[in-house]
């Protein structure tokens, strides 16, 4: 089934938190890697440490002060996917990542939207000195050849992947979500026969009453009442 992402009315609350949970396998999948950066052309998009404010929270402070479209946000991972397919190969990383995310939602609100904000207010937004941010974007244009165009179709493809992985992401949690609810002590499913006369008969009854018929069609598997409720607050869409 192919997933349609609506670039217009899709909620960017909701594009943040589709685009944080792509970033983050990145960046934890990078950190694992040991390599040398602070000579390549992306050492100036490098902290010192590692900044305490997670993704997420910074991708949400950057829509509330600076507020810019679902375009912008997608933008950014079309423009961070050309960087590190060029020949000096950008691996992103919890060090690099906070300041490749407030330069490129700024380079491409300029380009994208008719009215954006100045580079002091992106600046105090993302917590960096407004020279660094100027030398930030000049960088990252030149990364990108200065080629900020991004055809409408480009677009469309990166926002239907993007929002395929996130809805088998949901399907993978519900999932596991049902395995751990089967695995745990407390589920006891009860199993009961129907009689020919269509009275239903529990596994302790049976050794007092005489079934009369026991075929695979009469049989149930029955829960109590407080597991059916617990199984119902978990499938429920």
């Amino acid at each position: 089934m192919t997933c349609y992402y609506d670039l217009v009315r899709y909620p960017t609350s909701d594009t943040i938190k589709i685009v944080t949970y792509l970033l983050e396998r990145i960046t934890k999948t990078n950190d694992k890697l040991q390599y040398s950066s602070r000579q390549s052309p992306y050492s100036c998009f490098y902290a010192r440490s590692i900044p305490t404010i997670d993704i997420q929270s910074y991708l949400a402070r950057i829509l509330k002060y600076c507020p810019c479209a679902n375009e912008c946000f997608i933008s950014l991972l079309i423009y961070l996917d050309r960087m590190s397919r060029n020949l000096t190969g950008l691996r992103i990383d919890s060090y690099n990542i906070h300041r490749l995310i407030i330069t490129g939602i700024m380079v491409a609100s300029k380009f994208f939207s008719d009215m954006y904000y100045t580079n002091a207010r992106y600046a105090k937004v993302g917590g960096l000195p407004v020279t660094e941010l100027n030398a930030l974007e000049l960088q990252f244009l030149k990364l990108n050849n200065f080629k900020l165009n991004i055809q409408i179709e480009e677009l469309q493809q990166y926002g239907n992947r993007l929002l395929m992985h996130w809805n088998n992401r949901i399907k993978s949690i519900i999932y596991l979500k049902k395995v751990d609810f089967y695995k745990k002590e407390d589920y006891q499913p009860i199993i009961c026969y129907t009689t020919t006369a269509g009275h239903r008969l529990n596994h302790s009854q049976t050794n007092t009453k005489k079934i009369q018929s026991c075929s695979s069609s009469n049989l149930f598997i029955m829960h109590s009442t407080d597991t059916a409720d617990k199984l119902e607050s978990i499938t429920n869409c």
